[in-house]
């Protein structure tokens, strides 16, 4: 990447990460209207913001609402290697939290809920294989 890419990308991705900021927010308060503990809104908000501030960043600079087809990227590949965390249970948490956050999305009009439902399916298609990759790391 040349000098100047990569500035231009810096200031892309850092104009995203402010526009990421009010979209968390924004979820956040959707969660806790729903009923959520703030333990339990706070969980799923620094799930989700490892996404699309981490992962989402990582090699370009891509929206969350561009994002919804990388999950599977991010859960064989990103998160194994980039979060010293990640196991089954940090999986299926992760995957709550995204399932949510695009429902808010959905909800704020800022992403179809055509590609919403495609997201669900590739996530209920895909965990097996997500949570394997642990499961044959914990037999060790």
């Amino acid at each position: 990447m040349h000098l100047q890419d990569y500035s231009d990308y810096e200031q892309e991705a850092n104009k995203i990460r402010s526009e990421n900021a009010e979209l968390l927010d924004g979820f956040k308060t959707w969660l806790a209207e729903s009923g959520l503990k703030e333990k339990t809104v706070d969980k799923h908000a620094g799930n989700v913001s490892f996404y699309i501030n981490e992962f989402l960043l990582y090699e370009d600079a891509v929206r969350p609402q561009e994002g919804l087809s990388a999950v599977n990227e991010f859960f064989n590949w990103f998160f194994p290697r980039k979060a010293m965390w990640s196991s089954v249970a940090s999986t299926k948490e992760t995957v709550a939290g995204l399932k949510k956050f695009y429902g808010y999305l959905v909800d704020a009009g800022k992403v179809e809920t055509a590609d919403y439902q495609e997201f669900l399916a590739e996530v209920k298609r895909e965990m097996p294989e997500w949570l394997d990759h642990y499961r044959n790391l914990e037999e060790w």
